[in-house]
């Protein structure tokens, strides 16, 4: 096959491998696919080189940094993907992808080049485009960076030491300028090894336990959790240990803590991807998709089997993810969209432009482990989530993470994660109250879904800004729950803080049903209103249906989803809420609410929430909530439809919840 070639078949113009069940019984995927996945976009992404091969120019909306700046994207983000698919193949390039970048880094970097890179200046984005170029001649160093007489060499690295000379964002960024830097230092070349120091001593200023990062402090005004957890703030620390090895003698002990806290990530971030294959719809960059199994292909490479899944665990979770995305249609013409599987601009940042979603590439991390590791060798096994239920309390993110085995969802219950900065626009991506990996939030012009508001005289429902943690603990033997605070606001400038009210909210949940429990302070000078609570938003090509009302709740369902929220306490009606494309799962999206009247200047609301792959079986039976003040509890036992038992001779399900919120 010459370089020129494309992995053709009678399925199509990029056909993957046949699937092989025998060694991969729930994927069908092997190491060949990710291999025939790479050249596929590699390919795809060959089409639209610039004449000297230094920008890859793709068709789309552009970022907020120019379209000079997305070219570099292009090329950057590709040139991993290529280093990974060599590197890991110890520089077999049946489609010779190598020569288009080395052209590339030459004329990029070529003084007075029509295709010349931006400088790296300042927190500019060339530092981010800068470490995956580091990162990709890192890994192909001799088949690539050793080519390249003196001369070439000075020249490529003049372009990187930008980086020595420039401020990053203080969060995930100063990791850029470690790789930059060491990249630097390995090849002998002048570089700023203050910046490694510094990188990595703000890595230990964000580590907060159980494996979790925070992505910066933000001067104390918000909390950061999300995917740039695994995807960054444990992907380059571990790199960098292993290209430092011999260098820096701290290289190899940094590297063993590393490694224990990316173990201990990995008990939580297993439980974030649905049997679907789709990862939960939760933080920033989404379309990024599945780069979130980075880290767990990095477990299988350095946990040496210490690690919480089993190598057959770990294809199956990360050939699920690259598989829903690109079955589901994210890749036509073999090019990532801008949005989860077709294109959605609602959920695309500023900073992204058309070839930003080519960090997906992280997640080839794994072809580094080589055709005999047991990663790729050992039979495919059920996920954590696809054998038993599981609610398991994350305390560093204050995360409630449940899934249901009969149905494969999985959901992040919300009450520690807010990317809060300062007064601004509601944010879907972190400030829902649960999300899921089988449905999205409503973009919606205010919050609805998995949302709890206070209505003012005009009807404008309040919004979820900075959440402060509550502890939430009923007892020994009570299942795991979390709880948290917030001061509602109307509009993107006020203030939380000067907020008069004080809502809390807190979780608890067992077999895809959630019970949630509100308690709204009124500090003074507020008149009396309204409240609205939302369920699990559904999406479709068709309306979601809407089922006959069952214990005044309201229930939705599309042909293979089923949500429903009932009124526990506080509630007067419920109905359904309703709106087109404002969903990236479907044009039709709909979610069920609960509306109530506030009493007084403390009021309580409860409700039972549900997302299931079947129409709900059971329902609430006997629901009791107290307030002593300082201390709310409340319980509810969950029964069959026609009272107890439950479903197949269950007893009933006893949800429990005990939380502090002083008045």
């Amino acid at each position: 096959m010459t370089a020129h070639e494309s992995p053709r078949k009678a399925g199509g113009p990029f056909a993957m491998p046949e699937p092989d069940f025998g060694l991969s019984p729930i994927t069908g995927w092997t190491r060949d696919h990710w291999l025939a996945f790479a050249d596929q976009q590699l390919l795809a992404a060959r089409r639209h080189f610039t004449p000297g091969k230094a920008q890859i120019v793709l068709p789309g909306r552009p970022s907020c940094s120019g379209g000079l700046s997305d070219g570099l994207e292009g090329f950057a983000r590709t040139f991993m993907l290529a280093a990974f698919r060599v590197a890991g193949e110890q520089g077999d390039d049946p489609f010779g992808h190598l020569p288009f970048y080395r052209a590339g880094l030459l004329e990029g970097t070529r003084p007075g080049s029509s295709e010349a890179w931006p400088v790296i200046v300042d927190r500019s984005q060339p530092i981010v485009e800068a470490a995956s170029v580091a990162l990709g001649l890192q890994l192909t160093k001799p088949w690539l960076w050793d080519t390249f007489p003196a001369g070439e060499q000075r020249q490529v690295a003049a372009w990187l030491q930008g980086s020595s000379r420039s401020e990053a964002w203080d969060n995930n960024w100063v990791l850029f300028q470690v790789l930059i830097a060491e990249f630097l230092a390995g090849a002998g070349l002048d570089h700023n090894e203050a910046q490694i120091d510094y990188g990595l001593s703000r890595l230990e200023d964000w580590y907060v336990g159980g494996g979790w990062y925070r992505d910066g402090d933000n001067d104390g005004t918000g909390d950061f959790y999300d995917y740039y957890c695994g995807w960054a703030l444990h992907l380059y620390p571990v790199l960098w240990a292993g290209f430092a090895a011999g260098r820096r003698p701290e290289a190899g002990t940094l590297g063993e803590r590393y490694a224990g806290r990316l173990a201990a990530f990995l008990q939580d971030h297993a439980l974030f991807f649905g049997g679907s294959g789709s990862p939960v719809f939760q933080g920033r960059s989404l379309i990024y998709r599945f780069a979130a199994v980075a880290p767990l292909f990095l477990g299988a490479g350095f946990l040496a089997g210490s690690g919480p899944l089993t190598p057959g665990q770990t294809r199956r979770i990360a050939s699920g993810a690259a598989k829903f995305f690109l079955d589901g249609g994210a890749y036509p013409e073999g090019l990532p969209t801008l949005g989860w599987l077709d294109s959605f601009a609602p959920m695309v940042q500023s900073y992204s432009g058309p070839a930003s979603p080519f960090w997906t590439s992280k997640a080839f991390v794994g072809l580094l482990l080589p055709a005999t590791h047991p990663v790729w060798t050992a039979v495919e096994e059920p996920a954590p989530i696809e054998t038993a239920e599981q609610l398991r309390h994350s305390a560093a993110p204050n995360y409630l993470l449940h899934s249901t085995a009969s149905d494969g969802i999985a959901r992040l219950l919300n009450h520690g994660s807010d990317k809060y900065y300062a007064p601004g626009p509601d944010d879907p991506h972190y400030r829902r109250l649960a999300y899921s990996s089988h449905t999205a939030p409503m973009f919606t012009q205010a919050p609805v879904d998995n949302h709890f508001a206070v209505m003012d005289s005009r009807g404008v429902p309040s919004r979820r800004s900075r959440i402060h943690r509550l502890g939430a603990d009923p007892g020994p033997g009570a299942s795991p729950q979390a709880a948290s605070w917030h001061g509602p606001v109307w509009s993107d400038v006020e203030d939380q803080a000067e907020s008069p009210w004080r809502v809390a909210s807190a979780t608890t949940a067992a077999g895809g049903y959630e019970l949630r429990v509100h308690v709204v302070d009124r500090l003074g000078g507020v008149p009396e209103g309204t409240v609205r609570e939302g369920g699990y938003a559904l999406a479709s090509a068709v309306p979601p249906a809407a089922a006959p009302p069952v214990d005044e709740g309201a229930l939705l369902s599309t042909a293979k989803l089923h949500s429903a929220i009932w009124p526990l306490h506080g509630y007067s009606r419920s109905d359904v809420f309703r709106a087109e494309g404002v969903s990236p799962l479907g044009n039709h999206a709909a979610c069920g609410i609960l509306e109530g009247g506030l009493d007084g200047d403390r009021s309580m609301f409860a409700s039972l929430v549900y997302l299931g792959g079947a129409a709900p079986a059971l329902r609430a039976g006997r629901f009791e909530i107290h307030d002593a003040g300082t201390r709310v509890t409340a319980s509810l036992a969950l029964e069959g439809l026609a009272g107890e038992p439950g479903p197949d001779g269950e007893p009933a399900r006893m949800l429990e919840l005990a939380f502090d919120f002083p008045g």
